[in-house]
């Protein structure tokens, strides 16, 4: 072999041509075979070669229970402890599902009701309660899809908020994930805001919002981090109807008019964006999306199907949509995935079912996509 040649015998060209071809399993795998293929694969090079080429995938990320981890107590009745939480990972492409290593010398798993961004080929955890104690945490966990490797990131300043706003977005050539709202360690609705800059791995005080926003929501689109719904500290529960977005260019918050999202203030209402386009679900009914710079409002895309009771996730994607749900007492979790660009002969988009491994069914809190 000579010295620098990725495969022996071929042209680097022709050679990066088979490396760019590999599943997301195996592109880890591959850094383990020689110091070449290390450098080659967790290069942004090769990445944005593997895009261009068509090659890149979706993959879906869960924080997710194991449903084989639990503990019970001593005595005549056993009751389960808090669940263990550890992140999934699902490609929509082949039906593939996969479990990342564990955070090191950290057991007991995720922390309850965090929050994950997707950001590049990272994933960002995001504070959360810690299951021993059930405690606030302000931790930042950093995943790297390609190197299967954690590290930890810039603890979150200030108060340890719960229930908050999250959203990831690139911002002039920087990753980066706003947090928003949520409530103190007293309960206090908060208005204040930040954003990880995940390649620095520093933070930046955002300035406050207009209102204290409680259990919000966020997303990324045009260009802003909006939040929308969420209560105040003396109207505990009583979700608002308005929105506020974060432009980022000019580094100021605005009242949110458009899209109109006055239902999405119900925690049961799930909202997603991608690629210029709002996802709303309404639990039990429909799937409605309102697209950017389109003056027709919010059109229906599809209704749920009928196993989908009552939505507990929904992601999307260029090019899908996939809803997650509570399953009964028979099934654990039901899935399902809606292409956006295809029809039956009536016209009409159709779901289809995912099959869900056992080791899978546990319950989900939070998800994210992104391509690799």
């Amino acid at each position: 072999m000579v010295e620098g040649e990725l495969i022996p015998g071929l042209p680097e060209e022709v050679a990066r041509e088979c490396l760019i071809r590999l599943p997301l399993d195996a592109l880890r795998a591959a850094q383990g075979v020689c110091r070449h293929w290390k450098r080659d694969v967790a290069s942004p090079p090769f990445h944005r070669l593997r895009k261009a080429a068509g090659l890149a995938r979706p993959v879906i990320a869960l924080v997710q229970s194991d449903p084989d981890r639990t503990v019970s107590t001593a005595g005549k009745h056993s009751f389960p402890s808090p669940l263990l939480y550890r992140m999934a990972l699902f490609e929509p492409v082949t039906g593939v599902w996969t479990s990342p290593p564990m955070i090191p010398r950290r057991p007991h798993g995720l922390p309850l009701f965090c929050q994950m961004a997707a950001v590049g080929r990272e994933l960002v955890v995001i504070g959360g309660w810690d299951p021993r104690t059930w405690a606030a945490t302000d931790e930042i966990h950093v995943y790297d899809l390609v190197s299967g490797a954690w590290r930890r990131g810039a603890r979150m300043p200030g108060p340890r908020r719960s229930f908050f706003a999250s959203a990831a977005a690139e911002a002039e050539g920087r990753w980066m994930v706003f947090v928003a709202g949520g409530h103190d360690e007293s309960k206090n609705a908060l208005r204040s805001a930040l954003a990880y800059d995940v390649a620095a791995d520093a933070w930046v005080q955002l300035p406050d919002m207009t209102r204290p926003r409680d259990e919000c929501k966020g997303f990324f689109a045009g260009g802003a981090f909006r939040v929308l719904g969420g209560y105040p500290t003396e109207a505990q529960g009583q979700f608002s109807r308005t929105a506020e977005a974060f432009d980022v260019a000019a580094w100021r918050w605005a009242a949110e008019l458009e899209p109109a999202l006055e239902e999405a203030a119900s925690p049961r209402i799930c909202v997603v964006a991608e690629q210029g386009k709002i996802y709303m679900c309404r639990e039990g009914r429909e799937v409605e999306m309102f697209e950017e710079g389109s003056r027709g409002g919010w059109r229906r895309v599809a209704e749920l199907p009928r196993e989908v009771r009552a939505t507990l996730q929904m992601v999307a994607w260029e090019g899908g949509l996939m809803v997650l749900c509570s399953g009964g007492h028979r099934r654990a979790l039901v899935a399902y995935v809606l292409d956006m660009d295809g029809e039956d002969e009536k016209g009409t988009k159709t779901w289809r079912e995912v099959a869900v491994p056992w080791k899978y069914s546990g319950r989900v809190q939070a998800s994210c996509s992104f391509l690799v």
